[in-house]
């Protein structure tokens, strides 16, 4: 018998107090993890933590020992409140360091904006060892140690830093999906969904209910890295819907 294939996973830790407030909502745990997924790797968990150290440090310490990555966002700004750095050093048993290149690479940045200032420094600081993630956005660039990566809290800036690391992460077989959906109470079909999903090793069935229009329904999403054990339990699980009498409609309602 085969061993089963190593899943690999993520942790994500979201930093800011104005995340928590609900000023800013966040749309960083969307593109991670749609990001992660075609990489091969599964965002396993996610916390979101205020900009106090010691919460920073525990909940890195707590997702990176637990899973093969650990990214963060927010936090690795210019100002005295923009403490990832310091956190994750921490966190890591490192000091904090200037990075001579991220210093260089603000200084061409910032040339004709006012100069390289106490501030704009503060976004050469990486903890010891740690290498840069090209920021085409701006002049700050992203950090990684190791399998700990850290961006911008600002989205399209952390999905600059996510395109540039494209391919440069180990990963499995990316997860593949396929949705169905139906205008049925996923009460009634439980059982169904539980025996496809049993007779499938290498798939997930989630099923997620809605209410519209006076009616209740719920789509259900299939999930493997085997496109033909995908395709079996779609099969299977259409093939069960129909024959309990119920209509469903591909790629889901």
């Amino acid at each position: 018998m085969n061993a089963p294939e190593k899943i690999w996973t993520a942790g994500l830790v979201i930093i800011g107090d104005e995340i928590l407030s609900g000023r800013t909502r966040d749309k960083n745990i969307e593109q991670v993890a749609t990001w992660l997924q075609v990489q091969g790797i599964r965002l396993a968990e996610v916390r979101v933590v205020p900009d106090i150290e010691d919460k920073i440090v525990e909940a890195v310490n707590a997702l990176r020992a637990d899973n093969d990555y650990l990214f963060t966002t927010g936090g690795i700004g210019p100002t005295h409140d923009d403490i990832t750095v310091d956190a994750v050093s921490k966190a890591l048993g490192v000091p904090v360091v200037i990075h001579e290149d991220a210093r260089a690479l603000l200084e061409r940045y910032y040339a004709d904006k006012g100069g390289l200032n106490e501030g704009r420094l503060r976004m050469a600081r990486v903890p010891e060892g740690a290498e840069l993630i090209p920021n085409r956005m701006s002049g700050a660039p992203g950090i990684r140690r190791g399998n700990v990566i850290l961006m911008a809290g600002v989205p399209h800036i952390a999905a600059g830093m996510l395109d540039a690391l494209t391919g440069e992460l180990e990963g499995g077989a990316p997860l593949l999906v396929e949705t169905i959906g139906c205008w049925v109470a996923e009460s009634e079909v439980a059982a169904m969904l539980r025996e496809v999903e049993d007779a499938h090793e290498s798939c997930q069935i989630g099923s997620y209910p809605f209410f519209r229009e006076g009616k209740v329904g719920a789509n259900f999403v299939v999930r493997s890295t085997n496109a033909d054990d995908l395709a079996s339990a779609v099969d299977s699980l259409t093939d069960g819907l129909a024959i309990s009498g119920y209509d469903f409609t591909p790629g889901g309602i």
